[in-house]
């Protein structure tokens, strides 16, 4: 039994690599892969259920209330980038959700000035939902057995709601200048940077082709957050700021490049129109080295 806990677990890290090199790539995530991922983690999940029941029930001899004890159990029987992974399904829902019912956008609060970024990536976002669902319908025809159909079936319509919902949660959570002058930098419920109003010392638009990846992090502390193949602002900071990568990891950056629909507006917003902004492209050959 030891031994196929240690496969399941290693399937579930395989698919959450796969997963998350999709993700950074900042490609659309193939159907495939996240049937193998939901699959992997239905899988392990099943197996670490008494786990937490016994982490749940040492926490409450502690003395701790339900909620607590809920808390510290998943906390010590479910790994971190499944409970990422499970967060970040929750606020794609939630998101969705906030998109069709024509909401207020998350984190814009009064006097805030939200600063779009998904438009770079809606045709690319559209067209994978599109073969999705052709997919989907295709797969639904052909398949002659019923349970591979049913199963097939609801992993199709999951992977169509993940895409739709990725590209939702882009259009509700923008980045935002807050009404003091701090800085929100986000991608989804994937990244989420927050820079204080006093530790920004420039802003200005700048255009940059970086090689791709969603979240990139050079030697010198520059982040570049890329959408659609490009970075359309930098921020320059006073000092460097904390912040989690997707699957949790901690980094730091002085140098925050991200894209934004209307990069002269998101400059303006931060009180630095007309000083230093510029149209000019660099090339990401001097970006620096990557890790």
């Amino acid at each position: 039994m030891r031994a196929v806990r240690g496969w399941a677990l290693g399937l579930l890290v395989a698919a959450e690599a796969v997963l998350a090199a999709c993700l950074l790539a900042g490609v659309p995530v193939p159907p495939p892969v996240l049937r193998g991922t939901e699959l992997c983690t239905v899988a392990v999940a099943a197996w670490r259920l008494p786990r937490l029941v016994r982490a749940h029930r040492q926490a409450r001899r502690r003395g701790l209330s339900r909620p607590a004890a809920l808390r510290a159990a998943v906390r010590d029987a479910v790994p971190v980038p499944v409970r990422r992974l499970a967060r970040h399904e929750l606020a794609l829902a939630a998101g969705l959700l906030r998109w069709i019912t024509r909401r207020p956008r998350h984190g814009v609060g009064k006097g805030d000035t939200a600063v779009p970024y998904s438009g770079a990536q809606a045709a690319t976002m559209y067209g994978f939902l599109f073969v999705s669902v052709v997919e989907t319908v295709l797969l639904a025809l052909i398949i002659p057995w019923p349970a591979v159909h049913a199963v097939t079936l609801v992993l199709d319509l999951w992977g169509c709601f993940f895409v739709l919902a990725l590209h939702a949660a882009c259009v509700v959570r923008p980045h935002v200048v807050g009404a003091d002058g701090s800085l929100r930098v986000r991608y989804g419920a994937l990244v989420d940077i927050r820079v204080p109003a006093d530790r920004i010392a420039t802003a200005r638009v700048d255009r940059r082709f970086p090689d791709g990846r969603l979240l990139t992090l050079a030697g010198d502390g520059t982040a570049d957050l890329v959408v659609g193949g490009q970075t359309t602002v930098t921020v320059e900071l006073t000092e460097p700021v904390a912040f989690l990568r997707p699957l949790g990891a901690p980094a730091r950056a002085r140098v925050l490049r991200f894209h934004a629909d209307d990069p002269r507006a998101a400059v303006a917003a931060l009180g630095w129109a007309g000083r230093g902004a510029s149209g000019n492209v660099t090339s990401p050959a001097v970006d620096g080295p990557r890790r």
